[in-house]
């Protein structure tokens, strides 16, 4: 196995916007967003697109560690949605503008999950590359409003954020001890917009179609509106992620009792209880708090919780934190770090 681990986190952010204060742009359910407990969330300015926060996470990261974008031997991108432009390598514009000339690219977008399965690549490039020491890890997420409505399309209030890492050979802050991932391609078409690819392309003057259909919606749709079969579903999300992790905890010789901080996808409060529950551990254990304070930022979530954890005192030398995540694909995956 390589040791690795992660020499400094760098964030970006949108502004911080109060739930209540603009709930009614995206939803009349007030009472499903209340119950979600999110109390605010981040917002991009207009002009500001998925790359451009990417960047900024990027340079804050090696700003912080000191390290120069010349000595990266890797970047890796993770992506929660649509980047910029089709045809296009948001990775490889990421790498150019920030400088990392030396750097190999790569570029994970499995969604949600991307940044904590990205743990597991990086941790293969160290055992095949001898030579390389440092890699980037950066998490973005830009919610694209004719797509995605941010309280509306899934059971989260979205925010627009990257989070960056820097990972280094030796390094004995945060170290990786392993990553375990679940896929169950059955459930791949859970999660999609039907227009804009191959199957079917844009026509000339043809509009914008709707934001993806709520989460419900979907599972009426796939599921022929059979109630017990989206109930299963709902109990499979928890029960995926709690095996995902007992799998990484066996395959790292420890026990699950003695993680100290539970860091999942900034999900609604519900979900992340029922989680909470299913492993065992109380809720104030989880990032509850601070998914409720900035909303979900995509496959950045885990690294921002990790570096205000960190830095707010909450995780001391030597606690064990597990990253976990779920996403379309759907996928379930969780990273073991000691810190």
């Amino acid at each position: 196995m390589t040791a690795f681990g992660i020499a400094g986190i760098g964030a970006a952010l949108g502004r911080r916007t109060r739930v209540a204060d603009v709930a009614l742009e995206y939803t009349e359910d007030l009472r499903r967003l209340r119950a979600w407990g999110f109390r605010s969330f981040h917002e991009a300015e207009p002009d500001v697109q998925p790359n451009d926060l990417a960047v900024r996470a990027a340079e804050a990261a090696l700003a912080r560690t000191g390290i120069a974008a010349t000595e990266l031997d890797a970047v890796v991108l993770c992506t929660t949605g649509p980047s910029e432009y089709l045809y296009w390598d948001a990775a490889a514009a990421v790498q150019g503008r920030i400088g990392a000339c030396n750097a190999e690219v790569l570029l994970v977008s499995h969604a949600c999950t991307s940044t904590v399965m990205a743990f597991d690549l990086v941790a293969g490039k160290f055992a095949t590359h001898a030579d390389y020491r440092t890699v980037l890890v950066v998490g973005v997420n830009r919610v694209c409003e004719p797509y995605w409505n941010r309280m509306d399309s899934n059971t989260a209030v979205f925010s627009d954020g990257a989070a960056a890492a820097v990972l280094r050979r030796g390094e004995s802050r945060c170290q990786w001890l392993v990553t375990e991932t679940v896929t169950d391609g059955s459930l791949a078409d859970l999660l999609l917009l039907d227009r804009g690819g191959v199957a079917q392309p844009w026509e000339d003057g043809e509009q914008s179609p709707a934001p993806v259909a709520p989460a419900v919606q979907r599972l009426q749709s796939f599921y022929g509106e059979d109630t017990a079969a989206m109930q299963r579903f709902g109990e499979l999300t928890v029960q995926r992620t709690k095996d995902v992790v007992l799998r990484a905890c066996k395959r790292a010789d420890i026990e699950a009792s003695s993680i100290a901080r539970l860091i999942h996808l900034n999900d609604n409060i519900v979900a992340l209880s029922s989680l909470a529950a299913a492993l065992d551990i109380p809720l104030a254990r989880t990032n509850a708090e601070i998914a409720m304070e900035h909303g979900h930022a995509g496959c950045a979530d885990q690294l921002l919780t990790l570096d205000l954890h960190l830095s707010g005192g909450a995780l001391v030398e030597g606690d064990l934190v597990a990253l976990t995540a779920m996403g379309s694909g759907m996928h379930w995956s969780c990273t073991l770090l000691r810190v």
